[in-house]
C-alpha cells in the first residue's frame, strides 16, 4: 500500500524546507534507511532517509523548491500502484490550508507560482531560474559572486553563483544544462525569493521578452517595505544599467558619491580594498570592462594633488560616505534581538568578582603538559555548575508554561564577519575545563568559516557573552531567547582594592546578567550570582 512522505520537521524551529538534491528518482527502488533527499533548512543541509520500502512513485517537491513542513514530499508504494486518490487528497488539503491562511501566509501567490512552471510562451529549451529559498526564514537573497557569466556553457551541477542568506553564504548549483543567456541580478544586489535570477537555454536564443515580462520581480518589488529611495539605489539602478546591455558578468553594485550623481562600477574585492585604504572610488579610473574598477586599479591608485586655491580661502575637505546594504544575517539579528528586547522584560544585575585566585589557578592549570584553558572556559564551567543549583535561571518561558531545564547547555556568543552566532556546549556541567576549552575553540573556528551545523547552534539554556578580550570593562547584553538569562563578561582589571582595611593592588572582573523578569525574580538572580562568585573566586571548588 502506498505511503505518503511529507516534508519532515528537521528542527524544533523549522517551518519549511528546500529540497537541495534528490538521491532517488521516480521509478527507483527504495529500501528502508536509503537516503531519499538532502533537505536545506535555514542553518544546514541534512540527509533525509526513508523509513519505508517500495518504489518511488511520485515526487511532490522538485529540487530547489521550498514547501511547508508536512507538505507532500513523495509517495512510495508498489510498482505500478494507482496513487491518483492520494494526489487528489493532497491537492485538496493544500487548497484548504491556503484558503485558511490567505491573509497571513507568505507562500507564493498564484501569479508567482505559475512563473515557476514551464510557460507555453517560453522559447523551446529555455529555463527561468529564480532566487532560491535556501532557508526556512529566508525572504530575500543577495548575489555575492557569479561563477558563470552570460554566454558561458552551464552543465547540470555547475555552481552558478554564491547566494548570501540571513545565516550563511551558500553555493547555488544549476539543475539544468545549457547556455547562461541572462542574469537578472548583479553581484551585490538583493531580491526577494522567486525573483528572476537567471535564464538558461540554447545558445543564441533571444530571451529579452522573457526577462522583460517576468512577473514575480514586479510583484516582489511592490511588496518591498524599504523606503523607495533606498530601494531604488539597490535594485532599480542596476536594472536600468542592464537595459544598456552592460555584460552581467562585469556589472557590480552601484555606489553614489556625495559629489556626483554618476554611478561607479566596482568589483566587490576592489571596493573592500578601497575601504581598507581609505580611497575615494570617485577618484579612481576603472580599467575593467565598461570602466569597472578592479583590483589592479586600487593597487596602482595614486591620489591626485588638490588644485591650489586662488584668492579667497577654499576648504579642501570633502563630505563623503559609503552605503552598505544590510546583509540577511544582520537583518535576522536585528529581528531576533528586537523581538527579545521588546517581549522579554529585561532587568540587569551587576557584580564585581575578585580574580586573584582565578589568575593563580589558571596559571597552575596551564602548567600541565598540553593543557591550555582560558578565563572564558572557567566562566562557562562555573555557570554550568551554578545553573544546576538554580534551575529557575536555567529556564525558558512559554505563553502557557515555564520549562525548568534539568540539563545545562551553555551558548557561547562568537563574533563572525557581519554578525554573531551562538554555538552550544552541551552538558557543560559534566565536561572538564579542558573539554570545554577544546569545544569552544573548535566551535569558534568553524563559526567564522560558516561550517557549524544546525544542531550545534540550537538548544542552549543559558548564554555567555565575553568582550573582556577587547578590553571592555562592563556591558549589558540582550537575552538570547528562548533562554531566560545571558551573562556579559568584562575584562580583568588591575586596580586598587581594599583588603583587611588596607588599600592594595588587586585584579577584579565585572559581570552583568540580563534576566527575563517573567521567569527570574531579582532575589533568584542574585542567589545564582552568589553561587557563581563562589566558583570563580575559589576555582578549585569546580574540580571537587
Amino acid at each position: 500500500m502506498a505511503e505518503v512522505i511529507n516534508m519532515p520537521r528537521l528542527s524544533d524551529t523549522m517551518e519549511e524546507g528546500t529540497v537541495a538534491t534528490w538521491l532517488k528518482k521516480v521509478g527507483d527502488k527504495v529500501e528502508e534507511g536509503d537516503i531519499l533527499a538532502e533537505i536545506e533548512t535555514d542553518k544546514a543541509t541534512m540527509e533525509f532517509e526513508s523509513f519505508n520500502e517500495g518504489t518511488l512513485l511520485h515526487i511532490g517537491i522538485q529540487e530547489g523548491e521550498t514547501a511547508k513542513v508536512d507538505s507532500l514530499l513523495a509517495i512510495i508504494g508498489d510498482e505500478g500502484e494507482d496513487i491518483s486518490g492520494l494526489l487528489n487528497g493532497a491537492a485538496e488539503d493544500t487548497k484548504a490550508e491556503t484558503d485558511a491562511n490567505e491573509t497571513v501566509t507568505t507562500n507564493l501567490t498564484d501569479e508567482e507560482a505559475n512563473v515557476s512552471e514551464p510557460s507555453e510562451e517560453l522559447p523551446e529549451g529555455v529555463i527561468v531560474v529564480t532566487m532560491p529559498r535556501l532557508s526556512d526564514t529566508m525572504e530575500e537573497g543577495t548575489v555575492a559572486t557569479w561563477l558563470k557569466k552570460v554566454g558561458d556553457t552551464v552543465e547540470e551541477g555547475d555552481i552558478l553563483a554564491e547566494i548570501e542568506t540571513d545565516k550563511a553564504t551558500m553555493e547555488f548549483e544549476s539543475f539544468q544544462s545549457g547556455t547562461l543567456l541572462h542574469v537578472g541580478l548583479n553581484e551585490g544586489e538583493s531580491a526577494k525569493v522567486d525573483a528572476l535570477l537567471a535564464i538558461i537555454g540554447p545558445a543564441g536564443t533571444d530571451v529579452s521578452n522573457v526577462a522583460k515580462n517576468f512577473k514575480v520581480a514586479t510583484a516582489s518589488e511592490a511588496k518591498e517595505e524599504q523606503p523607495k529611495q533606498e530601494h531604488k539605489k539597490t535594485v532599480e539602478a542596476p536594472k536600468e544599467e542592464s537595459k544598456k546591455e552592460i555584460p552581467a558578468a562585469t556589472s557590480t553594485p552601484v555606489a553614489t558619491t556625495a559629489t556626483s550623481n554618476e554611478r561607479v562600477f566596482v568589483s566587490p574585492l576592489a571596493k573592500k580594498m578601497a575601504e581598507e585604504k581609505g580611497i575615494n572610488l570617485s577618484q579612481v579610473r576603472g580599467s575593467g570592462e565598461n570602466g569597472r574598477i578592479v583590483k589592479r586599479d586600487i593597487e596602482n591608485f595614486t591620489p591626485t594633488s588638490q588644485p591650489a586655491s586662488v584668492g579667497k580661502f577654499v576648504p579642501t575637505g570633502q563630505e563623503d560616505y559609503d552605503e552598505v546594504a544590510n546583509s540577511n544575517m544582520r537583518k535576522a539579528i536585528a529581528k531576533n534581538l528586537a523581538k527579545s528586547k521588546f517581549t522579554a522584560p529585561h532587568y540587569y544585575l551587576n557584580v564585581e568578582f575578585d580574580m586573584e585566585n582565578a589568575i593563580a589557578f589558571r596559571a597552575q592549570y596551564n602548567s600541565l603538559p598540553d593543557t591550555k584553558i582560558s578565563y572564558n572556559d572557567m566562566i562557562v564551567k562555573a555557570c554550568a555548575l551554578a545553573l544546576k543549583q538554580h534551575p529557575q535561571v536555567n529556564s525558558q518561558w512559554f505563553d502557557d508554561k515555564m520549562r525548568l531545564n534539568n540539563h545545562v547547555h551553555i551558548g557561547v556568543a562568537v563574533a563572525v564577519p557581519d554578525g554573531l552566532v551562538v554555538p552550544v556546549v552541551r552538558f557543560a556541567n559534566e565536561q572538564s575545563l579542558t573539554q570545554i576549552g577544546a569545544a569552544v575553540k573548535d566551535y569558534a573556528g568553524r563559526a567564522r568559516n560558516k561550517k557549524l551545523t544546525l544542531d550545534e547552534m540550537e538548544g542552549s539554556t543559558f548564554t555567555v557573552s565575553n568582550l573582556g578580550m577587547f578590553g571592555i570593562e562592563s556591558f549589558t547584553s540582550i537575552i538570547n531567547q528562548p533562554n531566560s538569562a545571558i551573562l556579559s563578561v568584562g575584562a580583568i582589571i588591575e586596580k586598587p582594592v581594599v583588603k583587611e582595611g588596607k588599600v592594595v593592588v588587586g585584579n577584579t572582573m565585572k559581570l552583568s546578567m540580563a534576566c527575563d523578569h517573567r521567569t527570574i525574580d531579582g532575589a533568584t538572580g542574585a542567589q545564582f550570582l552568589q553561587t557563581l562568585k563562589g566558583y570563580i573566586e575559589n576555582p578549585v571548588t569546580m574540580l571537587l
